[in-house]
């Protein structure tokens, strides 16, 4: 049943902090004499950010693989997290990832301003998530997907459980196990080898020009 969801999916979208990251938060404190952030938190006083601290996570580099996988595909991605970061966003545009919905604690609200851009049924998009916050959108959604991490409540009302951890390889699972589902995975594997082929030749050729 899960695979005949995933073989209608046009668009992926994620979860961050447990999702493409191990879920720990670091915050460094800001350089002396630089500005503050002006502090920014949810309706129950939740800090989404913090106003005198950079906000420091780690990616895998297989995920970001995954990211070139859909894009190839020709699907669109993208991001809805409570929290606020520039390092989720310096993410994102490495990535070219086509959604950014940050300081959204209520992320149902994010899914329907992306459904109505992208102008796709909630059939079309697969959401992938850890905790209890990404379950009111992994509940419309046509494909739901936790993470290997994820808290067993979240578990429960998943198509599909990655087999990675989140932060380990997760969103590569799951991107992956989409495009199995629509036979395209081995065609979007040897397209994104045979790109950058081409591009180490053309390096190759500039250097002894």
């Amino acid at each position: 049943m899960s695979e005949s969801r995933a073989k209608k999916i046009k668009l992926i979208l994620f979860d961050v902090d447990g999702v493409l990251t191990d879920g720990l938060i670091f915050l460094v404190p800001a350089p002396q004499g630089a500005k503050p952030a002006t502090a920014q938190t949810d309706q129950a006083g939740v800090a989404l950010g913090s106003p005198n601290a950079i906000e420091v996570k780690g990616f895998h580099a297989h995920d970001g693989t995954a990211f070139s996988f859909a894009r190839l595909a020709g699907m669109k991605t993208g991001l809805i997290t409570k929290r606020i970061s520039e390092t989720v966003a310096l993410r994102a545009r490495d990535l070219k990832i086509t959604y950014v919905k940050q300081g959204s604690a209520f992320k149902i609200t994010a899914l329907q301003e992306i459904l109505d851009d992208a102008g796709l049924d909630k059939s079309e998009v697969a959401y992938v998530g850890d905790d209890i916050i990404d379950l009111p959108v992994m509940r419309e959604v046509g494909l739901a997907i936790a993470v290997a991490n994820a808290r067993e409540e979240v578990k429960r009302e998943a198509h599909y459980v990655t087999e990675h951890r989140g932060g380990e390889g997760a969103a590569r699972d799951a991107v992956e196990y989409i495009l199995r589902a629509q036979g395209i995975l081995e065609r979007v594997q040897d397209d994104y080898i045979a790109d950058r082929a081409t591009s180490a030749s053309s390096m190759d050729v500039s250097a002894k020009g």
